[in-house]
């Protein structure tokens, strides 16, 4: 009875263990233990079609994937993109400069269970009136890292009745006519947003109608309002952490706004800048913007754990110009918009469409790796790390670290410096 009780104690605690694995190393908050597609069929995206086989489209149509990229390049979509559950999309495998989704949102609602990796998912005023980029509605258990999402046509995300969702070093910026909002939060949302720049949008970056750990990202060049409240009936949670504030030519002082008694703040270590003269010294937000909406003031926070390492908001600003985005391959786009922040103040400009913008730029497509058994890893990394690389099965087999051995090699891509968070 009791080697029993043992062997079953053994099993109780390796199903925990498992239970907590890091969607990938330096995953935070609520969607860190997101599992993806690991261990099923690894898809291979080889063209830039809108859809049919080897499309970005079908290669997200069916769970249990992880998804591979052999080409790099613009992905033109003409209409929305809806990704399954029990999903990892590795963005860095793209050769060349990486990938856009450009021309139309993607969806992960109705789904759960999802890592999505380096991409940039653009929208386009010929999308139709209230489009956003990317929605997160009735999901759970997500994890979304160094993606950029612009130009959505009512906000650029939306988020609704979701569950454990976690941004982090993703780039919200440059939603377009007719709102040109960052992004709504709805209640009963449940998400973390660290590390992350909301750059070029009139309002909403974002609006909380949810219960959210916001910690560590800037806020620049908002139009009417940098950070909204939810203002409504609903009682709404707003951890607000070590984040940076810095008005841009199109910046007026409401770097908060918006808020009233069914908003419950906690807020520590955040700065304002707002005098728009290059340089970056801003003045510690004080509790008098908050009274002054009358939100409720919370005296510790709803859900982020005060144990947590975090950055100071100097050290966030300088995380985000080296992080934020696709920021291992940044394009001509994400580029510009870290140029306007570099500026502190003096850059910057909230676009009605993508056109004056510039229009998205092609992108380098690259040459895809030498991969004899089409398992998605390159021959080099398979014979340097003692795999088969005349077996299609091993990428998905998985190692002593929790990780498919895809993944492995998809992490060992990224600059270490992305790694040490």
């Amino acid at each position: 009875m009791k080697r029993l009780f043992l062997i079953g104690l053994m099993a109780i605690l390796f199903q925990t263990g498992f239970a907590q694995q890091l969607a990938f190393p330096g995953a935070m908050g609520k969607g860190k233990y997101a599992s993806g597609g690991r261990g099923g069929e690894i898809y291979h995206v080889k063209n830039l079609n809108n859809d049919g086989e080897g499309s970005f489209r079908d290669a997200v149509s069916q769970p249990n994937r992880t998804v591979v990229f052999d080409t790099g390049g613009v992905i033109k979509i003409n209409s929305k993109v809806q990704v399954a559950s029990n999903i990892t999309i590795l963005g860095q495998t793209a050769p060349g400069d990486g990938v856009v989704i450009y021309g139309d949102g993607v969806s992960f609602s109705g789904s759960s269970n999802v890592i999505a990796r380096y991409l940039r998912l653009r929208g386009s005023i010929g999308m139709s009136r209230g489009t956003c980029t990317l929605i997160i509605d009735n999901a759970e258990n997500m994890i979304f890292d160094h993606i950029s999402v612009q130009w959505g046509r009512w906000d650029n995300l939306h988020i609704k009745k979701s569950n454990n969702i976690t941004l982090q070093h993703c780039i919200i910026g440059e939603a377009i006519d007719p709102q040109r909002f960052g992004a709504l939060l709805e209640v009963p949302t449940n998400i973390s947003i660290y590390n992350t720049l909301w750059i070029d949008n009139q309002s909403r970056n974002p609006k909380a109608k949810a219960k959210i750990e916001f910690v560590n990202n800037v806020i620049y060049n908002w139009g009417v309002t940098g950070f909204v409240g939810g203002h409504s009936s609903a009682h709404h949670y707003q951890d607000l952490i070590n984040n940076y504030f810095i008005a841009g030519p199109n910046s007026n002082n409401s770097f908060v706004g918006q808020f009233t008694e069914t908003d419950h703040v906690y807020h520590s270590g955040n700065k304002a800048d707002l005098n728009k003269n290059g340089q970056l010294d801003g003045e510690a937000v004080s509790d008098a913007p908050f009274i002054e909406m009358k939100a409720t003031l919370e005296k510790t926070p709803a859900t982020f754990d005060l144990t947590n390492r975090v950055l100071t908001a100097e050290e966030a600003f300088e995380n985000i110009i080296a992080e934020a985005g696709c920021s291992h391959k940044r394009d001509a786009i994400d580029q510009r918009l870290i140029t306007y922040l570099k500026s502190l103040g003096t850059q910057g400009i909230i676009f009605r469409n993508e056109q004056d913008a510039g229009g998205q730029p092609p992108i380098k497509t690259g040459k895809t790796i030498k991969d004899k058994d089409g398992d998605g890893i390159a021959d080099s990394w398979e014979r340097k790390n003692k795999l088969d690389k005349k077996n299609p099965t091993d990428a998905s087999t998985i190692a002593t670290s929790g990780y498919s051995q895809i993944e492995i090699y998809a992490n060992s891509l990224i600059p270490q410096s992305t790694l040490k968070k």
